[in-house]
């Protein structure tokens, strides 16, 4: 086993946690661009076929019938 004697730890209460200075400065779109490689590659130990799919679902059009 690693010595893990000299890791860097933090000890927070739930309240100040997730009160990073870091963090804070960051927008959503940049919070998320931080874990998607990591995301990915969970996804990819559970499924080695996985593929990142090209369908994007954020895109969307709204077709209205006049009243």
């Amino acid at each position: 086993m690693p010595d893990r004697s000299h890791y860097p730890v933090r000890k927070t209460t739930l309240r100040d946690e997730g009160k990073d200075e870091y963090v804070a400065r960051l927008t959503p779109a940049e919070r998320v661009s931080l874990v998607w490689t990591l995301t990915v590659q969970a996804w990819q130990f559970k499924d080695p076929t996985f593929r990142e799919s090209r369908l994007r679902r954020d895109v969307v059009r709204v077709v209205r019938r006049g009243r």
